[in-house]
């Protein structure tokens, strides 16, 4: 019967971990088990057309943006890293709009229809745009957001 190379305690030939410090322990049922490699690509199920739209998602769409701006695998797709910086740049319009322009807006009068709502439903109407436009694989560039990534996803 072996013994745990960490701490002593007496373990049984089958055990990979020591029951009484948690170490792993080099024995027939490590011996059995396939090598570790290479963790596997989370994004490996992932297609570019699905990989475009999630970055249009409203208000969690930057995650995804980032997530697929940070990966190899779409690092030489200029497609996917056009809609990817397109939706994060969505996403700062809409940060400016709660961040500056709400604000200015509390003081109004409530029977107004305030400028920041229309705005925020603007925002929303073009990200599902986006999203419909993406899922049917029709480029959209949209005004001064599309340029600015046209430019970004050109740069490597």
């Amino acid at each position: 019967m072996p013994f745990c190379t960490q701490c002593g305690h007496q373990a049984a030939d089958a055990d990979v971990f020591c029951a009484n410090c948690g170490r792993r322990q080099p024995g027939p049922a490590a011996a059995s088990r396939p090598p570790a490699g290479p963790p596997a690509d989370p994004l490996a199920g992932l297609s570019p057309r699905a990989a475009s739209i999630v970055c249009y998602i409203p208000t969690v769409g930057w995650i995804a943006a980032i997530i697929v701006l940070a990966t190899r695998r779409f690092k030489s797709d200029k497609i996917v890293r056009f809609h990817a910086f397109q939706g994060l740049y969505l996403f700062a319009a809409w940060l400016m709009v709660q961040w500056v322009i709400r604000p200015a807006m509390l003081g109004m009068p409530t029977h107004f229809i305030r400028f920041d709502h229309i705005l925020e439903g603007i925002l929303l109407a073009v990200s599902i745009f986006m999203i419909i436009k993406t899922s049917h694989d029709e480029p959209y560039v949209l005004p001064i957001i599309g340029e600015l990534a046209q430019r970004s996803a050109a740069e490597q």
